[in-house]
């Protein structure tokens, strides 16, 4: 995302989010386990929606609260079609819970390549705000829009950012 490179300038939105209720696994994780926690994190929520016949309404996410340094508070899962009810052995085991992706005003960018270009389209957003004098938000989320498992390509890999302000 240069200026020699127009076309990988992301697209920049601004947009009014609605609430949306979702089932995630919460915990403060090192940068370098996120992959792991990923993983574990996905499977766990997955099962335990199933377990109580809600339904998914989106694609997988992760919700990171502060600016991330070594350690990320991370919450990831899915966003669902109906609050999740929690409870359930395999629920309280697992540490799956109900959570919300608030409403509010946002800024939306569709980042295109590998997770470890992430960082320049942040860049991109964070100057926006800053052109357009926004505060960002505590918290910021990312949709998943490519399966590494089904795309082996991280090139077209695609991930929406949604960053809102205050």
């Amino acid at each position: 995302m240069t200026d020699s490179h127009p076309e990988l300038t992301p697209d920049i939105k601004s947009t009014d989010l609605e609430e949306k209720p979702t089932a995630v696994l919460r915990e403060t994780v090192p940068m370098n386990a996120l992959r792991e926690f990923f993983d574990r994190a996905y499977r766990s929520v997955m099962t335990a929606v199933q377990q109580q016949n809600v339904q998914l309404a989106g694609p997988p996410f992760a919700l990171y609260r502060g600016m991330p340094t070594d350690v990320v508070d991370v919450e990831a899962g899915f966003p669902l079609a109906a609050p999740y009810p929690g409870g359930g052995a395999q629920a309280e085991e697992s540490g799956v819970t109900a959570g919300t992706l608030p409403a509010g005003r946002a800024l939306e960018a569709m980042h295109v390549g590998p997770y470890e270009t992430l960082p320049e389209t942040y860049n991109a957003v964070m100057a926006r705000m800053q052109a357009e004098s926004l505060t960002p938000g505590d918290a910021m989320w990312e949709y998943y829009l490519s399966d590494p498992a089904t795309e082996p390509d991280p090139a077209v890999w695609k991930t929406l950012i949604v960053w809102p302000v205050a």
